[in-house]
C-alpha cells in the first residue's frame, strides 16, 4: 500500500486539497464555529462560513488563518485534522505525504507551526512550498527553463508576485492585501456614504456581482440591506458597478504597486522574457472583473487570468511533491 500523496492550499479564506491521481477532491472555507463555554468544535468549512455574523453569543466563529498564515494554532491543527479525514477516511495506514502552501518569506517560526500542525492532524510528513512556485506549478508554466516567468497570486488575506525561473524564485514581494481587504473596502465605502452597516458575506455578494477593477460599459446594480447607523433600523439601498469600481481602488492600487516593485528588481534578461509571455494571475482575487485589465495598465505587461485561478496553488502542491527530488533545493528547510 503506497501513502496517498495530499497538495493542500491552506488559505486564509479557502482551503483546497488535491490528492495524486484524483485531482481537487476537497474545496471548502477555512473557517471554525467553536463552542464558548468548552471550546467544542461545532463546524468546520461551509457550515461554518453559513454561521458568520448569524451566531449567539454561545458560538464564536474564526477564521484561524490571517494573511496566509496561523493565527490560531489548535484551531488550525483541529480544521487540518478534519480536511485531512474527510479526504482519506478515519483510519489513516499509511499516513499521507504532504505538501502545504506558505506565503513567500514566512519567518520560520510561521513555517515550524505550519508543519507541527499538519503532523498533528495526520500527516506521515510535511513539506512546505511558497505560494508563486506552487501557484506557477499549478498553471502549467514552464518553470523548469532559465526563462523567466511572472506569477501575481491574489489570495484572501495577501496578495504575491514572482519571478521564477530553474525551479527558484528569482525575485518576490508580498503585501498583505487581498479579498479580505477589498471585501472591507465595500463596507467602509457604503458605511461612509449610506449610513448603512453590512455583514462580511454580504460585502463579499456585492464583490462578487457587482465588482470590477475597472468601470464597465454595462452598469451592474444589486439591492442591498443592512442596518441603518442613524435609526438603527433594517434598510436597503441600490449599489452600482462604478461605486464598487471607486471603493475597490485603495487595494487594487497596493496590488499594484507590490507587482511594480517586483518588475523593478527584476534581471534584464528576465524582464525581457516577462514582456514576451506577460504576468499569468492565479488565486480567488484575480476572478474579479477587469482585474487583468488593470494590472496591465498599472504595469505596461500584458496579464492574463489562469484557467482555474482558484485551484493553482492547491494543483502545485500536488505536482511539487512528485517532483519532490528537483524542487527541493528551491523549498523552504525541514
Amino acid at each position: 500500500m503506497f501513502a496517498k500523496q495530499i497538495g493542500i492550499d491552506l488559505g486564509t479564506v479557502n482551503v483546497l486539497v488535491f490528492v495524486r491521481g484524483k485531482g481537487i477532491v476537497l474545496r471548502e472555507p477555512s473557517v471554525v464555529a467553536i463552542a464558548s463555554n468548552d471550546n467544542r468544535i461545532v463546524a468546520v468549512g461551509e457550515e461554518a462560513r453559513q454561521m458568520l455574523g448569524r451566531t449567539p453569543e454561545t458560538i464564536e466563529v474564526l477564521r484561524p488563518m490571517r494573511g496566509g498564515v496561523i493565527a490560531d494554532y489548535v484551531v488550525t491543527e483541529a480544521m487540518l485534522r478534519y480536511f485531512i479525514s474527510k479526504v482519506c477516511g478515519r483510519v489513516r495506514i499509511p499516513r499521507p505525504e504532504v505538501m502545504i502552501s506558505v506565503p513567500v518569506g514566512v519567518t520560520s517560526v510561521e513555517s515550524r507551526a505550519v508543519r507541527d500542525a499538519a503532523i498533528e492532524a495526520g500527516a506521515r510528513i510535511a513539506y512546505l512550498i511558497p505560494e508563486p512556485l506552487a501557484a506557477a506549478m499549478g498553471a502549467g508554466m514552464p518553470i523548469h527553463t532559465p526563462t523567466g516567468n511572472m506569477i501575481v497570486n491574489i489570495g484572501g488575506g495577501a496578495a504575491e508576485a514572482a519571478v521564477i525561473a530553474v525551479y527558484g524564485i528569482v525575485v518576490s514581494n508580498s503585501v498583505r492585501v487581498g479579498g479580505i481587504k477589498i471585501d472591507e473596502a465595500i463596507a467602509a465605502y457604503i458605511r461612509r456614504k449610506y449610513n448603512l452597516l453590512i455583514g462580511e458575506q454580504t460585502s463579499e455578494e456585492i464583490k462578487i456581482q457587482t465588482g470590477s477593477a475597472l468601470p464597465l460599459t454595462e452598469e451592474l446594480r444589486m439591492d442591498v440591506r443592512g442596518r441603518d447607523q442613524v435609526t438603527g433600523l433594517p434598510r436597503t439601498i441600490t449599489i452600482t458597478s462604478s461605486e464598487v469600481t471607486e471603493a475597490i481602488v485603495e487595494p487594487l492600487t497596493a496590488i499594484a504597486g507590490t507587482v511594480r516593485a517586483v518588475l523593478e528588481k527584476t534581471p534584464p534578461e528576465l524582464a525581457s522574457d516577462i514582456i514576451d509571455r506577460g504576468i499569468v494571475m492565479t488565486g480567488g482575487g484575480s476572478m474579479l472583473r477587469n482585474v487583468d485589465r488593470f494590472l496591465t495598465g498599472e504595469t505596461g505587461v500584458p496579464c492574463h487570468v489562469a484557467e482555474d485561478p482558484l485551484a493553482c496553488v492547491a494543483i502545485g502542491a500536488g505536482k511539487a511533491l512528485e517532483q519532490y527530488n528537483v524542487l527541493k533545493r528551491s523549498l523552504p528547510p525541514m
